[in-house]
């Protein structure tokens, strides 16, 4: 008994709390030393981006979790808006919502790759440049990082290996603080600080850091540049990977929507639209989302920002584009002909109950809410979110259509070339996440880092 008992104490003793930091080659950045470093590279101009970066510190909730951490950090700096909800009412970038290229449960027992991040940081809607150590120079690297230390509009994440350190544990991603010129080191702002406080390196051992091989791809690492793009992506709509169902959906639009048109006989637009939302899977809904701007009760009587009286005037604007196309025109017949309200192959469409304080509009994934004024916001109906998602898909998606009188007609229906300007970056944005969809799915995200044209 009295061995069990030792036993038992010894096993709910085994834990770890931090580990020192080897320095050299790293110096803290809390120490006198570190302090000064920080000084230096302030007066000269080189931690620009430090200041919105540590603003949004965090520390991955999983010890797997740092890829996820790091690009949340820098999404959230960089005031990207995720489009999609985090607790409550707030959109806000965290680890539980980057789960489109690898589900979460993968990611708290292996970790992520260095191109299922980029793909997500694509998906999010960010700008974003990334090269592995063979596809770049330090020269090159030793640019970017002066780039990113000189503005506060793009950082640099790195994924690295921490033996070269000396640290313990292998593989690591982490944003890049900041940058003292005349000692060339680098702020390493780890996002792992349970283990290890923010420190500074010599550049030059970085890069050798990362241009080491990740056993999981085969591939080295390397860094990538994330920055604002110059219009907020998916102003009204856009895709959500909330659980694995995404695959079926996008293997449905991608593959079986091509597949369906050219097999089967279409000879009208509406039979057209027939075909492609009577197989939608149940969960569809859960799939393409529209974006609802909403005030809490207390909020009611505050006065709207500049911002967000530019948001919600271009949402508007955006959804008056959309109803005014003539592909909104046949799906809204189309919707109505087959009753949709309470016809159960399209009832797929329908929003899922979002917790608010207020009114709901019935047909989408939207709230109603008052209080914005006198005025509530515009609420879409089923018929544009259907549009939009149309829009959405790749223009061979209709080429089996064997009528050529036909085929030009939908050609033309879904041609970006008379849409609105807004409408068009709406579009892209969501054909750019299938893109990025069909890589993750096909597991092709390590082999292309670049943003699908």
């Amino acid at each position: 008994m009295r061995n069990l008992y030792r036993q038992s104490a010894v096993m709910s003793m085994a834990s770890l709390y931090r580990r020192s930091l080897p320095s050299p080659p790293a110096i803290d950045f809390a120490s006198v030393e570190g302090k000064l470093i920080f000084n230096e590279a302030l007066q000269k101009g080189t931690m620009e981006g430090f200041f919105r970066l540590i603003s949004y510190f965090q520390t991955q909730s999983e010890p797997a979790y740092c890829g996820l951490a790091s690009l949340s950090m820098v999404l959230n700096s960089l005031s990207i808006d995720p489009g999609r909800k985090w607790k409550g009412p707030w959109r806000w970038f965290d680890e539980s919502m980057l789960e489109c290229c690898e589900p979460l449960e993968v990611v708290k027992d292996k970790g992520i790759t260095f191109g299922k991040v980029v793909c997500l940081a694509h998906s999010s809607g960010a700008k974003v440049e990334a090269f592995r150590t063979n596809q770049s120079t330090i020269d090159d690297f030793r640019k970017y990082v002066l780039k990113c230390s000189t503005s506060d509009n793009c950082h640099m994440i790195s994924t690295y290996h921490r033996g070269v350190f000396q640290q313990t544990g292998t593989g690591h991603f982490s944003p890049i603080g900041g940058y003292n010129a005349e000692r060339d080191m680098a702020l390493i702002l780890d996002v792992a600080r349970f283990k290890y406080p923010p420190h500074w390196v010599p550049l030059k051992l970085l890069w050798d850091a990362m241009d080491s091989i990740d056993q999981s791809t085969g591939r080295r690492r390397g860094f990538m540049l994330i920055s604002r793009p110059h219009r907020e992506p998916g102003l009204l709509y856009t895709l959500s990977c909330k659980d694995e169902s995404w695959i079926g959906i996008a293997k449905y639009l991608k593959e079986d929507v091509p597949r369906l048109v050219s097999s089967q006989h279409v000879d009208t637009i509406e039979r057209i639209l027939y075909v492609v939302f009577k197989s939608l899977p149940s969960n569809f809904n859960q799939f393409i989302r529209w974006m609802a701007e909403i005030r809490r009760t207390e909020d009611v009587n505050q006065n709207l920002s500049s911002e967000e009286k530019s948001r919600l005037n271009l949402k508007q604007e955006l959804l008056k584009q959309v109803q005014e196309t003539e592909l909104f025109k046949h799906v809204d017949k189309f919707l109505f002909s087959v009753g949709y309200e309470d016809n159960l192959p399209y009832v797929a469409a329908k929003a899922s109950s979002q917790e608010s304080d207020e009114s709901c509009c019935r047909e989408t994934c939207v709230k109603c809410i008052k209080g914005l004024g006198d005025e509530n916001v515009t609420c879409p109906s089923g018929n544009d979110v259907f549009t939009a998602l149309l829009l959405a898909l790749p223009p061979q998606t209709w080429s089996g259509i064997k009528d050529q009188s036909l085929l030009q007609e939908m050609k033309q229906l879904i041609s970006m070339v008379s849409l609105p300007t807004l409408l068009q970056q709406e579009v892209l944005h969501l054909r750019r996440q299938l893109e990025l969809l069909k890589r993750c799915q096909e597991n092709k995200e390590d082999e292309d880092l670049s943003a699908p044209a």
